[in-house]
């Protein structure tokens, strides 16, 4: 037991030797967990010997790698623990349209609109991030240098959001104080992306996206069989009383079919649907697809997998209230949003306890290591080639994007350990100006410029302007009630502003811009990737 904390020491040894048997499983659990994860790392390094190899897995990554790639960067310990606590609670049942958003809109429409389009052009233009795509569609040095600048700045906030759900979890289930558990997942993560880059990032997602699939399920099983079963759940959730502000005399509220409060909810449902077209770190996992069948086969399988992932942790925090009374609360009374999860699952057997703790350090690593390795690529890439560094080699490149990566997670872990010290926000709000500021700035530039001849380099400055300024702006003065609708409205503003500013700025070059089309899409369908 050495290294471990007075505290956990103390709970282990007055624990009955049943609960020490329950404790000593738990951690058997979390060992295997960690010896897989780093085996991966290990057996995947010869494949980030260059930088494609690093970033991109040499782009013959296959359906079902890329899917569940997608799908665990997509749903983090913000979605389980954040997101379905918090709006769980706030709009009960109705909540479950954000999963089936996040399944249709944000996995299956994503795939289907952008998958194919920028797997082509990204192809052709040897594009490996998304300022590198900004810079080389709009032929412009500066736009790809703002974008990296954006991407710097806002996914950090982001990746420390991601250590946050995890450490009333760890605390429940092994008396762990909340900086071991950041430290430890950011050491195992570091090192597993640090050895393998992207393929070992894949790899692992798809082992960390089956114990989430397999979590989920036992879990929602689990607490429904708590509250009677599903039945006498939604019975006793119609019988809570409506504390929502303009609908409070509304009965039966949580189980309405859109809640008590439907504006806000459809701008979470924008934003976490519709937001995941303009991460740069999902987009990427389109560039590094080996073919179009593998991204029609890819399109399905990560549906399914939101439509359990996502559908189940929004319905598992639907009855979140019914957990009301062991829930933390701050000194002025209201809900600590985080707190809910955990207090729904903390009266759980320990195997369900441990197979949960596992779930969310899975869903949170995936998601991390999908940022550092996303952040450090655009800034060596982006920033530091040709900018900083004039001719700068294959294997400098490599060695810098490996080098950031450690300092990204240490910068991200710093941020989350003064954040959960100070208590400055919530995790959902955290996550949603980060989301907010980054797909309401590359959205809509993206996807006209992926479709659109006509998108013009000013229409994407002026989107990026104004996303940025908005989303900033709400921080300080707050004209928009919820930094979630500040960023719903950024993206959607996004779509009007690209189209009406490229009509009013001069037409690009119309010969650069036929060729790039042409030569992006020809025989596209009939492609196969050659891995050599």
């Amino acid at each position: 037991m050495r290294g471990i904390s007075w505290r956990a020491k103390s709970k282990f040894y007055f624990l009955t030797h049943t609960e020490q048997d329950a404790m000593f499983f738990k951690l058997a659990m979390m060992l295997a967990f960690f010896a897989v994860t780093l085996y991966i790392g290990f057996h995947t390094r010869k494949s980030a010997r260059d930088v494609d190899g690093f970033v991109l897995g040499g782009r013959k990554v296959g359906p079902w790698l890329s899917a569940f790639a997608y799908g665990t960067s997509y749903f983090s310990a913000v979605v389980f623990i954040g997101y379905a606590g918090q709006f769980g609670w706030k709009y009960g049942m109705a909540a479950i349209w954000i999963g089936l958003g996040n399944a249709f809109i944000g996995s299956l429409l994503a795939w289907y609109v952008l998958g194919a389009r920028a797997r082509a052009m990204t192809h052709h233009l040897r594009a490996r991030t998304m300022p590198e795509f900004f810079g080389a569609r709009f032929a412009s040095r500066w736009l790809r240098i703002a974008a990296a600048a954006i991407i710097f700045v806002f996914l950090i906030p982001y990746t420390a959001s991601v250590y946050n759900g995890l450490s009333r979890l760890f605390d429940m289930a092994f008396g762990v104080p909340y900086e071991w558990c950041v430290v430890l997942m950011a050491a195992l993560t570091c090192v597993y992306v640090v050895m393998g880059g992207y393929m070992a990032t894949a790899v692992n997602d798809m082992v960390q996206g089956v114990i989430m699939l397999i979590g989920i399920v036992a879990v929602v099983v689990s607490v429904l069989g708590e509250y009677g079963g599903f039945t006498q759940a939604m019975i006793s959730l119609s019988q809570v009383a409506n504390d929502t502000p303009g609908t409070a005399g509304m009965q039966g509220a949580f189980v309405s079919l859109f809640g008590p409060d439907l504006f806000d909810l459809a701008g979470v449902f924008v934003l976490t649907s519709l937001g995941v077209w303009g991460l740069p770190q999902m987009v990427q996992k389109f560039y590094a697809i080996q073919s179009v069948d593998a991204i029609k086969r890819g399109a399905i399988i990560s549906t399914a997998f939101a439509l359990v992932v996502a559908g189940g942790s929004y319905f598992l925090g639907g009855f979140g209230r019914l957990a009301e009374k062991r829930i933390a609360y701050t000194p002025a009374g209201t809900p600590v949003y985080d707190s809910v999860i955990p207090a729904m699952l903390s009266h759980m057997p320990d195997m369900l306890i441990g197979l949960t703790v596992v779930l969310v350090l899975s869903a949170s690593m995936s998601t991390l290591s999908s940022l550092v390795l996303t952040s450090s690529s655009t800034l060596t890439l982006d920033l530091i080639k040709d900018n900083i560094i004039r001719d700068m080699r294959v294997r400098q490149q490599v060695m810098a994007i490996r080098a950031l990566i450690v300092v990204f997670v240490l910068i991200s872990m710093l941020i989350a350990l003064v954040q959960y010290n100070s208590s400055v926000m919530f995790i959902a709000q955290l996550m949603s100006i980060s989301w907010g500021a980054l797909a309401g700035a590359f959205l809509a530039p993206f996807l006209y410029g992926l479709y659109w001849r006509r998108t013009t380099t000013a229409s994407v400055w002026v989107c990026f302007v104004f996303a940025i300024a908005l989303v900033c702006g709400n921080m300080f003065w707050h004209y928009i009630r919820s930094p979630i609708n500040a960023g719903a409205l950024a993206m959607l503003a996004g779509l009007v502003i690209v189209p009406l500013v490229s009509f009013l700025a001069p037409k690009p070059d119309a010969e650069r811009v036929r060729r790039l089309f042409a030569e992006s899409y020809l025989n596209f369908h009939d492609e196969k990737i050659d891995a050599d």
